[in-house]
């Protein structure tokens, strides 16, 4: 008795071809999306808004902006705390923004060194 594969399973050389031809898209759109994801800007607060963080999608700070009366030279780790607190959110939404927007592309699908 012959096993039956479920329907778009199987197919012989046309369903390859067509299964190449989805990874290439796939491939393709992710390029595209990347690209719009370098170019996107994300501005984050800390502090509830005594620091400012500009970020790319490439992970580079365009700007960092305290507010003046946070800027207290007997407390300088407060400072530092509210730096990196906002740096590291900043850095954490870039990538939740890509790997959602990749995860559209690839329908979730997990590709090692895609993105």
């Amino acid at each position: 008795m012959k096993a039956r594969l479920p329907q778009g399973f199987g197919g012989g050389p046309g369903n390859m071809q067509q299964m190449i031809r989805q990874a290439q898209k796939i491939q393709e759109d992710m390029a595209k999306k990347s690209e719009e994801l370098e170019a996107m800007e994300t501005t984050i607060t800390s502090g509830g808004g005594a620091v400012e963080v500009v970020i790319t999608g490439k992970k580079v700070i365009k700007s960092l902006t305290i507010k003046p009366e946070v800027v207290d030279p007997e407390d300088i780790e407060m400072l530092q705390d509210l730096i990196m607190a906002g740096v590291n959110e900043a850095i954490r939404t870039v990538e939740e923004v890509a790997n959602k927007e990749m995860e559209k592309i690839s329908g979730g699908l997990n590709v090692p060194g895609m993105f």
